[in-house]
């Protein structure tokens, strides 16, 4: 209710609701003259069913006094909480106010239970049945949305279980792409290599990681390679985690491997972005994250699939 561009919606908000009250003071006391005036026996006219009649009695004493208080009780409430406008009320009374306590009383609680495991290694924390529960439960709100309820990814977006890694999978680069996010770019190539040379380059990667390929258009796209991509993905194609720069002599892929898929990634290029999550999450709540996203692809933890 404060957030106004003008005074002008603040008053006005103030003067319906002030109004209104008055208005039905108002009504109450006008109307309880008039019954007082009126025969109580009057006759309105009005009949229903033949012999049911309507008469003009006075209100019951009880209604219009708890008419009354509800009134009062109206007033009373927009002077102690916010509803006239821009006024706070003598409370100063916020749900964005109470949201921050609940929060903080909360994450209070949380912290406590966080407590244990800041004190112990990633790896014994990744071994610990209660602390993967409470992991499962942050990545499911927190990075299932990308990386799938399983981890495992998809199109474009990497697979947390299998050990392959961007930019390292050690607890600390871990914390550190949760934390402050990652952004992978590959660059569009398409001015500088045309659709056929990048379809030879396309079968000399697929080569590289053990996929059926054309030698001949393969020995044809390696000189591009070299020339061009060993930059960023090293001269075997291996990749550079310092970087972020895949690894193209494996067999996962974030894109997929047919020609048609690699030739796109080199002519547009991609562009991939982990958010960072050091203004959402607390440090105890990235521990747990890290502990549970290193477990899943190291079988020492107790769980994940084995490496």
């Amino acid at each position: 209710m404060s957030d106004f561009f003008t005074d002008f919606w603040s008053y006005y908000i103030a003067a319906i609701a002030l109004v209104g009250i008055v208005w039905c003071v108002w009504l109450l006391f006008s109307q309880r003259r008039v019954a007082k005036v009126a025969d109580a026996t009057q006759d309105t006219g009005h009949v229903w069913d033949g012999d049911l009649r309507e008469l003009n009695n006075p209100l019951p004493r009880w209604w219009m006094w708890m008419f009354l208080l509800a009134c009062i009780f109206g007033l009373v409430y927009l002077v102690l909480y916010p509803g006239l406008g821009s006024y706070a009320g003598v409370l100063k009374f916020s749900t964005q106010g109470e949201l921050a306590a609940h929060r903080k009383a909360a994450e209070q609680v949380q912290n406590e239970i966080y407590a244990k495991y800041m004190k112990m290694d990633v790896k014994q924390v990744a071994a610990d049945p209660q602390a993967r529960e409470i992991g499962q439960r942050l990545f499911l709100n927190y990075c299932a949305q990308c990386h799938g309820s399983d981890a495992r990814g998809s199109r474009g977006f990497p697979n947390l279980t299998d050990g392959d890694w961007l930019y390292g999978g050690d607890p600390a680069t871990i914390t550190q792409t949760i934390t402050k996010g990652r952004n992978g770019v590959m660059p569009p190539l398409g001015a500088a290599i045309d659709a056929r040379l990048a379809g030879d380059v396309a079968q000399y990667v697929r080569s590289l990681s053990g996929l059926a390929s054309d030698p001949i258009r393969a020995a044809r796209g390696e000189s591009t390679f070299k020339s061009t991509c060993a930059a960023c993905h090293g001269s075997t194609g291996k990749g550079n985690q310092a970087l972020g720069a895949p690894n193209l002599s494996d067999n996962v892929w974030l894109y997929g491997s047919s020609e048609a898929s690699i030739v796109d990634a080199i002519q547009k290029g991609h562009n991939n972005h982990m958010p960072a999550h050091e203004e959402i999450l607390t440090p105890e709540r990235i521990r747990m994250l890290t502990a549970y996203v290193w477990g899943l692809s190291n079988s020492g933890a107790g769980t994940g699939s084995g490496q």
